[in-house]
């Protein structure tokens, strides 16, 4: 069955919308985390974060009940690079197109601004690639070279979406437990 849904600002919708993304973003970080969006406050304050006026903040809202579906942040860090942070699907949603619609407005967007990159750190909280549980010194690029995803890890959807690995932070999250991060070329090489 097909899912119609819009994306949207999200500073532009009604706060009732906030608070569904607040939520759905407790819900879907409890697949890869064991401690990010743990509680609701920490998710409003990701949505606030989400929603500064030098970012982007977008939801994907279906368009038979007004419910916000997914939504994704994205904030200037460098010249020409952004990061993507974060991006939330409601798992019951998952797999229907709503994440890789987001990524790519986003990309959109952030292009318009001047972005030439956008880059995306995902954490391996819960053993889901290769590189969980592992000792990643002394050399952690020879790892990440080999990484594998064991159970169903997001930098799989990222490279879905045109990301490519570049870079790993040991023990980001406590020993054994990484951050992946991935980038993609979003603006023009040269100019």
């Amino acid at each position: 069955m097909s899912l119609a849904f819009s994306i949207a600002d999200l500073a532009a919708l009604p706060t009732h919308a906030h608070e569904q993304a607040a939520r759905l973003a407790m819900q879907a970080m409890r697949q890869i985390s064991l401690d990010y969006l743990s509680t609701l406050e920490e998710a409003h304050e990701a949505v606030a974060e989400a929603l500064q006026p030098d970012g982007l903040c977008r939801a994907a809202v279906d368009e038979a009940t007004g419910e916000v579906l997914g939504w994704i942040g994205g904030l200037p860090m460098y010249a020409a690079v952004w990061e993507l942070h974060p991006l939330a699907v409601r798992p019951a949603q998952q797999r229907r197109g709503i994440g890789t619609a987001l990524v790519a407005d986003l990309e959109r967007l952030a292009a318009a601004r001047g972005a030439r990159t956008l880059f995306v750190g995902t954490d391996d909280e819960l053993g889901l690639t290769s590189a969980s549980g592992v000792d990643l010194y002394p050399d952690p690029l020879a790892h990440l070279a080999q990484l594998r995803d064991l159970a169903g890890h997001p930098f799989r959807f990222y490279q879905k979406c045109g990301f490519a690995l570049c870079g790993i932070v040991p023990d980001a999250n406590g020993f054994g437990r990484p951050d992946v991060l991935l980038a993609k070329r979003i603006g023009p090489a040269r100019g």
